[in-house]
């Protein structure tokens, strides 16, 4: 099957103007601040450092930034470090799910979902999806651009993209179900995206569809039990599943989830502390650690 897109199926996998590039945009800020205080927290760089890096006034970073994570840069800068990620380990060595220790102010504006996730039969996997349509569609997200993929059963893929990178997106996921058909649909897959970020509790689940392996799936099935604003370890997610001695299978296994951020792959960091790597780049991997992070924190 050609996974090629043209410029008409990108066009119509679109469901907003292309001139509405706000949230692009501001992602794309954030993401540069993010990435400057990750390669050097150690300097401790302040808000004019920064928001001069951007080509913000120190007032509107502090403003835009709050806004997308829900603390400022400084708090930022705080939670998010390797330092920080490594004091998640001091309590122990195997069984990891330490909390952020935030200080928690009640319900925040995102909240776990509630997910109802069920396996497509191995045939169906074996299969290499034949007889499966899986519909996508591109929308704007807090992490930039989002491919969502969904059967009709329910959430079959979530990536990510920066600006022109749409056609690698997809080929990337689509080659993970090469036989199946492909439809750009995005009244179909919008839905998904809002329920994901709707910022509140929802009365209804999320359906999602895991589609691999045996054992990629009962990996992607114990991401599921890590709660927001905690972490574990490869090693320790081998733990869960009863296969102790498989750390580097299971995160062959997490590298393949293709449902970021529902699956929270990016809660699982090595055993040192690292954040180590993620399929949709690292600055993005604290990107996510650090927005959901300001959700259960209290903004400065």
């Amino acid at each position: 099957m050609n996974f090629q897109l043209s410029a008409a199926d990108l066009k119509h996998a679109m469901p907003v103007p292309a001139a509405d590039l706000t949230a692009a945009r501001d992602y794309d800020v954030v993401r540069r601040v993010i990435e400057h205080i990750s390669e050097n927290y150690q300097d401790q760089p302040g808000l004019e450092t920064l928001s001069d890096l951007v080509g913000l006034s120190p007032f509107h970073l502090q403003k835009l930034f709050t806004r997308w994570a829900g603390l400022s840069p400084k708090g930022f800068l705080q939670c998010v470090t390797l330092d920080h990620a490594r004091r998640l380990l001091e309590g122990g060595d195997s069984i990891l799910d330490v909390s952020y220790d935030l200080g928690l102010s009640g319900p925040g504006r995102l909240h776990d979902l509630m997910v109802n996730a069920e396996a497509m039969s191995p045939g169906s996997y074996k299969s290499k999806g034949a007889g499966l349509t899986i519909y996508y569609g591109f929308h704007d997200s807090p992490f930039g651009i989002a491919l969502v993929m969904a059967t009709d059963r329910g959430l079959s893929g979530l990536a990510f993209a920066d600006a022109d990178g749409e056609e690698a997106a997809f080929t990337d996921m689509a080659r993970r179900w090469p036989q199946a058909n492909f439809v750009a649909a995005p009244d179909k897959t919008a839905p998904f995206l809002a329920t994901v970020f709707a910022g509140k509790d929802t009365d209804q689940p999320l359906r999602v569809v895991l589609i691999g392996t045996d054992f990629e799936v009962r990996v992607w099935d114990a991401l599921l039990s890590i709660p927001m604003g905690t972490a574990t370890t490869y090693s320790s997610l081998a733990e869960r599943i009863g296969k102790p001695k498989a750390a580097r299978a299971v995160g062959a296994a997490v590298g393949r989830n293709p449902i970021s951020f529902v699956v929270p792959c990016h809660r699982v960091i090595g055993k040192s502390g690292g954040l180590t790597g993620y399929h949709w780049g690292i600055t993005r991997k604290r990107a996510i650690l650090g927005w959901e992070a300001g959700q259960t924190a209290r903004p400065e």
